[in-house]
């Protein structure tokens, strides 16, 4: 049986706040009812709709490190209903996730769908795959994503929980608003058109009077 999401996030130190805040009462019976350890096909499609996620490590020092990934959307492969993996591509050379991880395998992800007002988390447990290792898994982690791959970064799922819309602020990528735009576009486009025939017009007709 999965984890549920706050079996894993509920420590004793915030059961402390939560006791001292008043709201420990809210959580006490919490335990179990929640234990999403198999993403459903609402998770799949949400997953592959996604054009960046956020992942948090830890390094040895217990300090946390958050970095964003992103790629071509669905670059975050679902490859069954408990396990995904990206291509880790080549950046600033400072290896700190990968460090991280090394160490320790545990990871949280947090993927954003703003236009939405979504975002779901998981925790997973990741492991890093050479290129050479599996070259089914990784044909198919690289198809559609750029090139400069160094390795593929495959995550376990531990559980995950979808968050609350409350405060997420809608923004919108370069393409979403195209599409959204496309319909007032294509009127501008017809009116200027029709504009543009009817100036026509009245230039003909002008240029006709001073002829006669």
């Amino acid at each position: 049986m999965g984890f549920g999401f706050l079996d894993i996030a509920v420590t004793p130190a915030v059961r402390s706040v939560q006791k001292k805040l008043g709201v420990a009462h809210m959580w006490g019976n919490f335990k179990g009812r929640r234990e999403f350890d198999r993403f459903s096909d609402r998770e799949a499609a949400f997953i592959a709709g996604r054009d960046s996620f956020y992942m948090a490590t830890t390094s040895e020092t217990g300090w946390p490190y958050l970095q964003h990934r992103g790629g071509p959307g669905g670059f975050l492969k679902l490859l069954d209903d408990r396990t995904l993996a990206f291509a880790d591509y080549r950046g600033n050379f400072q290896y700190i996730s990968v460090g991280n991880l090394s160490a320790n395998d545990k990871a949280c992800l947090f993927l954003m769908d703003y236009p939405r007002r979504a975002r779901l988390k998981i925790y997973v447990r990741a492991e890093i795959v050479s290129l050479d290792v599996d070259p089914v898994l990784t044909a198919r982690v690289l198809e559609g994503t750029a090139p400069k791959v160094e390795r593929i970064i495959r995550l376990h799922l531990e559980t995950f929980d979808w968050n609350c819309p409350q405060h997420i602020v809608p923004r919108f990528t370069e393409a979403e608003l195209a599409e959204a735009l496309r319909p007032i576009r294509e009127r501008i486009e017809a009116l200027e058109a029709e504009n543009a025939a009817l100036r026509a017009s009245r230039q003909s007709s002008t240029a006709t009077r001073d002829y006669l």
